[in-house]
């Protein structure tokens, strides 16, 4: 496939994935939006053109794996995943509803091609690492994908796993980082400031690449660039809430659902 072609694709894709994330939080009247529409450009291009899965068979032992490490952005993911054929469409509107397999943070042992139930913040990297260890014992050729927020790397267990990453040469490990520099009540650098942020995964023993995190070309060669005897750190720069005007770069829609007309002028938008 062309770049072109796949980049009209993924984008033709992610529209759908947004649209489906507004109707989703719209019935639940619960979901962290901004959130899910940063990230959704960033898992439509893993889902769609990188990573080695089977939605016919998803414990297929030669998958890659891939762990969203900020779990309360389980809208995206799972209307990726039905999108991609691992769960029902339908499935999608039951979301956050009394006793729906789509829980606010998604389970391994409820929906498939789940890999790791997150939800507390910096535990999705260090399983990551457990993971790529694991195919480098095993001698598979498996790889592994965490995505974090950015937000969540104040969590310290997210570096004692990039320095155990480093420390192994994990070049079968891919760490993204959503960088849409909001968290929950205020920008990250008021909060707890990450920058120089390439610089610490860098001396932690990182390949680290910094993209604009809603370029699907650049998404695309980030992810399967060859980084040999190194985990490789993406710095993807995005926009929270992306594809919506009223929504994005604005610090209260990290959880917050929109009204009955904000969900009609968003739909519009993302048509």
């Amino acid at each position: 496939m062309s770049a072109e072609a796949r980049a009209r694709l993924l984008g033709d894709t992610a529209r759908q994935v947004r649209r489906s994330i507004v109707g989703m939080i719209d019935a639940a009247k619960a979901g962290h939006i901004g959130g899910d529409l940063s990230v959704t450009d960033i898992l439509t291009t893993l889902y769609f053109s990188v990573l080695r899965i089977d939605p016919a068979n998803p414990e297929w032992a030669e998958r890659d794996r891939f762990i969203l490490s900020k779990g309360h952005c389980a809208a995206a993911l799972y209307s990726v995943l039905a999108q991609r054929g691992f769960i029902d469409p339908d499935l999608l509107q039951t979301f956050m509803k009394p006793l729906s397999v789509l829980n606010g943070h998604p389970n391994r042992r409820k929906v498939a091609g789940v890999e790791a139930n997150t939800g507390p913040l910096g535990h999705g990297l260090p399983i990551g690492v457990g993971s790529a260890i694991a195919s480098k014992l095993s001698g598979s050729g498996w790889r592994t994908f965490v995505v974090l927020g950015d937000g969540e790397l104040q969590e310290g267990s997210n570096w004692e796993a990039a320095m155990a990453a480093g420390h192994r040469g994990l070049d079968n490990l891919v760490a993204i980082v959503d960088r849409n520099r909001l968290q929950q009540g205020a920008r990250t650098e008021d909060t707890n400031r990450l920058d120089p942020l390439a610089d610490k995964w860098t001396a932690f023993g990182w390949d680290t690449v910094e993209i604009d995190g809603h370029d699907y070309d650049a998404l695309y060669e980030a992810f399967t660039a060859p980084h040999p005897g190194k985990p490789r750190c993406v710095i993807a720069n995005t926009t929270k809430g992306k594809g919506v005007s009223f929504i994005e770069d604005r610090v209260e829609w990290h959880h917050k659902v929109p009204s009955p007309e904000q969900v009609v002028l968003a739909l519009q938008e993302l048509s």
